[in-house]
């Protein structure tokens, strides 16, 4: 609680002038001891009181100021273990208070102001904000952001994971929002950013220096745990989480960074600029934007390029779901090239689907005519398969088939028509009816038929059966021989006599 300032000046006249004991200032202005003790003591006198007791530390004081100076660190256990073993009687929990009040403070760190030129540097950051639920899939929603140092002009667009891809495809969005690039972009130890860091030692990401080489910008690292480097940047994160996502609602992550766009070109650059408050951040970037470097004429476009194997079904898996192909392309290794929108699979410089991309788990995402062409070649394929068996055993239906196309009729019916009396009366007897039919100019199966029913007649052998038992049947069921009736003649010419 903060004491009033007259009260603060009406104890230090009590004190000093009228030589008034702290009891009798504070019962006089009802307030507490303590609270006339802390006012004395802010003002600078000494603490007021009876002299502190001895205690059982004091002798041990030196070593333990000596150690904490050396390992400052160190645990109060550990320390106590140290000290029980020269002797001193005291508790671990009470050596542990007064441990408190000896260990050195960690000297503050004082920070020089930063200042930039306008266009010479800008900072980058990942924040997480959180997951999406879209359909199956729980996603997370990822924030790229982008400040200026010189006018704190702010970019900001959200994507639904932290690949190299879209941490790029940021760069793109915030160059062109802004019309230009900065000449140095700093970085902290983003996974999309630097692979690997020993010391002040940095190998950057290939992909993300061949990135900066293209826009003409330096990449550079900032130290470890040196927060105020990028202090910027930390601070646009902040306000994005405060003034902008908080109690925020969309439909999906396209009205997201719309509302995103529309809010840093608004309230994001009416804000007075931190370094200039008579100016906005507007005023101050719009000074600063011919500054920048100028955009590259022919910028590559930014997209994911995956590996992905066809299996045995016309469909290749890529970001948790499965996108159709034409089904020639089983069993091979394709290319996914996606960009945010859209997935386009290709097998070299042939683009051979495109589809919508989608951000949900385990769906099929399918071109109507992969499916169907695949039904087609499906049911062309038992049909070719029926059509060389009949050419084997009977090659006249070749012409009988011709025939037919050249009428409109059904080629599937007719050869399924054919081979049903191909196992019914063998492969010579088809192929004579064929020939019959194909004189009289019928190519037709019931034309097959009945040259087939008529010599069967003609030759008086019975009708062939359509179904064939099974091997086990025919073998159990075997012929049974009739009887003599002479026998039964015979027992009643006995009967008679």
């Amino acid at each position: 609680m903060v004491t009033p300032p007259d009260i603060e000046a009406q104890i230090l006249r009590f004190y000093h002038a009228e030589k008034w004991t702290i009891g009798t200032i504070a019962r006089q202005l009802h307030i507490h001891n303590g609270v006339v003790r802390r006012v004395l003591a802010q003002a600078g006198l000494p603490k007021i009181g009876r002299p502190p007791r001895k205690s059982l530390i004091d002798a041990y004081l030196p070593f333990i100021r000596q150690t904490l100076e050396t390992f400052p660190t160190l645990t109060a256990s550990r320390l106590y273990g140290m000290v029980r073993e020269r002797g001193y009687p005291g508790r671990p929990d009470h050596f542990r208070h007064l441990i408190s009040c000896h260990r050195p403070r960690r000297k503050a760190e004082a920070y020089l102001r930063l200042r930039c030129l306008p266009g010479e540097q800008g900072q980058v950051d990942w924040a997480h904000f959180g997951h999406l639920e879209i359909a199956r899939a729980r996603r997370p929603l990822m924030a790229f952001v982008m400040v200026l140092s010189y006018s704190r002009q702010v970019f900001l667009r959200f994507f639904l994971d932290a690949r190299m891809e879209n941490f790029l495809r940021g760069h793109v969005a915030a160059f062109s929002a802004w019309g230009g690039v900065p000449r140095v972009l700093l970085y902290d130890n983003l996974k999309s950013a630097v692979l690997e860091r020993r010391g002040d030692a940095i190998r950057f990401h290939p992909t993300l220096l061949h990135f900066a080489g293209d826009y003409r910008y330096e990449p550079r690292p900032v130290a470890i745990a040196r927060g105020n480097e990028k202090g910027r940047v930390e601070r646009a994160i902040r306000f994005v989480r405060d003034a902008f996502f908080a109690a925020r609602t969309f439909t999906d992550i396209d009205d997201l960074n719309a509302q995103a766009e529309a809010w840093c070109a608004g309230p994001a650059g009416d804000r007075p600029c931190p370094d200039q408050p008579e100016r906005t951040v507007r005023e101050v970037f719009d000074a600063e934007r011919p500054r920048l470097l100028a955009l590259p004429n022919n910028p590559a476009p930014v997209l994911e390029h995956v590996a992905v194997s066809v299996g045995k079904t016309p469909y290749v898996r890529f970001d948790l779901n499965d996108y159709s192909v034409p089904f020639a392309y089983v069993r091979r290794i394709l290319t996914v090239l996606a960009d945010p929108h859209e997935v386009r699979i290709v097998d070299g410089a042939e683009v051979l689907a495109r589809h919508r991309r989608s951000y949900d788990r385990g769906a099929q995402i399918e071109d109507a005519t992969h499916i169907q062409a695949l039904v087609e070649h499906k049911h062309a394929a038992h049909q070719h398969r029926g059509t060389d068996r009949l050419a084997q055993a009977a090659p006249a239906s070749q012409t009988l088939l011709m025939r037919a196309a050249e009428r409109g009729a059904n080629l599937g019916a007719i050869t399924v028509g054919l081979l049903r009396l191909l196992e019914r009366y063998g492969a010579a007897a088809l192929q004579d009816a064929i020939l019959e039919a194909l004189v009289r100019d019928v190519p037709h199966p019931n034309a097959v038929r009945l040259a087939l029913e008529r010599w069967r007649e003609q030759n008086g052998d019975v009708p062939p059966v359509a179904l064939v038992l099974p091997a086990h049947v025919q073998a159990r069921d075997a012929p049974v021989r009739p009887h003599a009736l002479e026998t039964y003649d015979q027992l009643k010419e006995q009967r008679d006599d």
